[in-house]
């Protein structure tokens, strides 16, 4: 295929001859896809002793959905909280998977992290003795890439917005083997386009190899065949087969669009609806509109080219005035006594939703207007995802509240919190698509692919036949065929401590 990172066989064996011998070296054994799909099908057993934060080999096998609590054993179903009734004012069940049990970065993002450089590195497309991997995000990506560099023994180079909150840049600051690797660029979440213009400039050099999770195809099979499936097992878990719930929505924030790759597996399979969520400052998808927000972790003001557009059902807005409010309600003691104290909303649940992040509290409210909108009832199930948790926005809570309430959160702002924007939450920028739609949307996506970034227009336009996304599924197996024979090369039969 044209697009690069979509080699399905050896490109360059002297490059991966060098990758093996690196790898034997440090001792580090990958994984393939299907174990990340499927921890328990897999021989490997992962040490309780070993730290899940530290850049240990043998993290590279719990880059899956299914951790415990601690993160260092395994459960036989994901982590994830189901929000009742009480808080989310719907019929329909909103179940939450929680991203922070993912190791090192404590978010999800280290799993396509993981599937780009690996389908580089066992195809002689990387060579870890003399490239250095440049991952641009706007946070948890370029946090996952870099861990996955430093367990690789290879140079991973983080680039980002300059506003990202301070807790991104802290992890960074201890991550990385220079701080020359962490490359600020102007602005917020919303300036991708800076973002793109940096790795332009760091493409110059051959050494650097640019793993832009916009365009990398191998970040949305990553989530197609593991998120997908590991949704699939939590919605499985909810109640006993032939009972009459159905898996009605999936929603995700558009972010790099990869996530929204599992909605392609679960709607193969239970028809499910892909919702795709964005940010009303922003509204790019609702309006060709633009603008600029603070739901971390949201690149916007472009459609990624691994988005499949064709195949989305909706589109939700939702704003950060909100996202930032419920981060305080959620994290103070005040807002949580007032949930359960005066809402009557269980304290285990309360506990819970310190789990979720920025934008796992946009896909929260972006499925209360998705149910509302669509009129679903209590046997309707709507899965979503909380990249990350709460812990990396307590700067921005911080802000929140110094700007918002005065610099003190108390029962009354706690009160106004929950009325405006959760019992008071509506159906506003909601849109359904249609063809036409969403061939707007599609469309809207030459700016930034062919015009600015040079894919070749009919390898852009073959992106609306969904017999080409269908297609991409085949290289998972060719992949995992690469990553067996790699290991048996490098001859690491265990993931050591």
């Amino acid at each position: 295929m044209a697009f690069a990172g979509l080699a399905d066989r050896i490109i360059d064996r002297k490059v991966r001859g060098r990758a093996v011998a690196h790898l034997r070296q440090a001792g580090v054994r990958l994984p393939t896809f299907a174990e990340l799909a499927d921890p328990a099908a897999s021989a490997v057993r992962v040490p309780a002793a070993v730290d899940p934060d530290a850049p240990a080999a043998a993290n590279l096998f719990r880059v899956h959905w299914y951790n415990d609590a601690a993160r260092r054993g395994r459960d036989a179903v994901p982590g994830y909280v189901e929000l009742p009734s009480e808080l989310t004012g719907i019929k329909a069940r909103i179940v939450v998977a929680l991203g922070e049990r993912f190791p090192m970065i404590a978010a999800h993002k280290v799993l396509p992290a993981y599937a780009c450089l690996v389908t580089r590195l066992i195809t002689g497309g990387f060579d870890p003795t003399r490239h250095r991997a440049i991952w641009p995000s706007t946070g948890n990506y370029c946090r996952g890439g870099v861990a996955i560099s430093r367990i690789l023994g290879c140079r991973g180079v983080a680039v980002l917005p300059e506003g990202m909150s301070t807790e991104r840049f802290a992890w960074l600051g201890r991550w990385v083997a220079d701080a020359a690797d962490i490359v600020r660029t102007p602005g917020t979440e919303s300036n991708v386009k800076e973002i793109y213009d940096k790795c332009d400039e760091l493409s110059r050099d051959e050494t650097n190899v640019i793993l832009n999770q916009f365009c990398e195809f191998a970040n949305y099979l990553s989530h197609y065949v593991c998120t997908g499936r590991a949704l699939e097992r939590v919605f499985e878990d909810l109640g006993a087969p032939g009972s009459r719930r159905r898996l009605a929505a999936f929603v995700a924030t558009t972010g790099s669009a990869g996530t929204l790759g599992a909605g392609d597996y679960l709607k193969s399979r239970h028809g499910t609806k892909i919702v795709a969520v964005e940010p009303v400052e922003c509204p790019t998808l609702l309006a060709n509109g633009y603008g600029a927000h603070n739901i971390q972790g949201i690149g916007d003001k472009h459609v990624p080219l691994i988005h499949n557009v064709m195949n989305t059902d909706l589109v939700v807005g939702v704003s950060d005035t909100s996202t930032d409010s419920l981060n305080a309600l959620f994290n103070t003691e005040e807002g949580r006594r007032y949930l359960v104290e005066r809402k009557q909303i269980d304290a285990s649940i309360v506990a819970q939703m310190s789990r979720i992040g920025l934008s796992g509290l946009a896909n929260v409210l972006a499925a209360i207007k998705t149910a509302r909108h669509l009129e679903l009832s209590e046997d309707d199930v709507m899965v979503t995802v909380a990249t990350d948790s709460a812990a990396l926005y307590a700067s921005e809570r911080d802000k929140t509240i110094a700007a918002r309430f005065a610099g003190a959160f108390d029962r009354v702002a706690a009160a106004e919190v929950f009325g405006q924007h959760l019992a008071g939450i509506g159906s506003d920028h909601v849109l359904e698509l249609g063809h036409h739609e969403r061939r707007r949307i599609f469309n809207l996506g030459y700016f930034t692919w062919v015009e600015q970034q040079g894919v070749p227009l009919p390898d852009f336009d073959r992106r609306k036949d969904q017999g080409f996304w269908q297609g991409l599924q085949a290289l998972v197996p060719a992949w995992d065929a690469l990553i067996a024979e790699f290991n048996a090369e490098s001859g690491v039969n265990s993931v050591g401590s």
